[in-house]
């Protein structure tokens, strides 16, 4: 329900991004990202002696706007969603973001939101996917999300990366390309 939830705000976001772009001078943006994130189980490994594979490559889209607060300040929000390839099935989480711009037109900025990770269970344990599927666990949890990014501009692309920890429990690094219309 959180997923349909979630594309439906990022639909109606879509939607409204070009008559607010117009009303509020909106930088809108989509994108592809790819990364690494580590879970932060480690301890699991230590205190219980089970071997986790708690980290997972991911890949995924994002959308957002950025809109200017100032001379070289901006404000805007942003919506994601990614893939996992071992210990996460998905993620998906909005964000709203605060930074600069420099003279080449480079984006520096912090963001804070909230982030959902559904968990490949079967593939962090190790246990049979039968018995994690007997057992009816909710694999699907969020938290508060922070982060540092940056965006560098190539043409009408930007170059981006991102470094953010969910609940200072999970540290997770992308690199992407934003598309600016």
């Amino acid at each position: 329900m959180k997923k349909i939830a979630l594309f439906a705000g990022m639909a109606a976001a879509a939607v409204a991004l070009p008559t607010a772009a117009q009303a509020q001078q909106a930088e809108p943006f989509v994108g592809v990202s790819g990364g690494y994130h580590d879970l932060g189980a480690d301890d699991v490994d230590d205190e219980f002696d089970i071997d986790v594979e708690d980290s997972s490559a991911i890949l995924g889209i994002f959308a957002g706007a950025d809109f200017a607060a100032g001379s070289n300040v901006f404000v805007g929000v942003e919506g994601n969603y990614h893939f996992g390839f071992s210990a996460i099935d998905s993620e998906y989480g909005a964000s709203a973001r605060l930074g600069f711009r420099d003279a080449g037109g480079a984006k520096y900025y912090v963001r804070g939101g909230y982030q959902w990770v559904d968990l490949d269970v079967a593939e962090l344990t190790g246990v049979d996917e039968d018995i994690i599927d007997d057992l009816d666990i909710d694999d699907t949890g969020g938290d508060y999300l922070v982060g540092l990014g940056a965006e560098f501009p190539i043409g009408g692309a930007s170059l981006r990366v991102n470094l953010d920890t969910i609940a200072f429990d999970t540290v997770r690094a992308t690199t992407g390309v934003a598309f600016n219309f």
